[in-house]
């Protein structure tokens, strides 16, 4: 009987991992590839700007220091994606010196963003 239940074992775990080496040739199990690397080509520590809203296009401009850095000739909308670690925050503001700004970015938060009033960004660990 315990010869039986190995060899069931065997053949439930056979048949899985086929199965989920078929899905991965068909691409049934693969990451979307728009969303295929977590960073999205920012570097850890950074905020990304990328020329559009193609996650797939490397980004144009980025910030690891932190502070209150301006930004000028952004105009419409562009995709920012906060690679900060540690918890660090990232905040779109519209005045040049990191006033008026926009709710916080946290660490992983990414989405596309008129930055055309934008003016400055604001990185900071609070």
């Amino acid at each position: 009987m315990a010869r039986t239940s190995i060899t069931s074992i065997r053949t439930k775990l056979a048949a899985v991992a086929a199965t989920a080496t078929l899905a991965l040739g068909t691409g049934v199990l693969a990451a979307g590839p728009a969303h295929a690397d977590s960073s999205f080509g920012c570097e850890s520590g950074s905020v990304c700007f990328y020329p559009g809203t193609d996650w797939n296009q490397a980004p144009s401009r980025s910030w690891s220091a932190w502070g209150t850095h301006r930004i000028d000739g952004w105009e419409g909308t562009h995709i920012v994606y906060n690679n900060q670690t540690g918890g660090w925050t990232v905040k779109l503001c519209r005045g040049s010196n990191g006033t008026d700004c926009l709710p916080k970015m946290r660490p992983g938060d990414g989405w596309p963003e008129n930055l055309s009033p934008i003016n400055s960004i604001v990185i900071s660990s609070w």
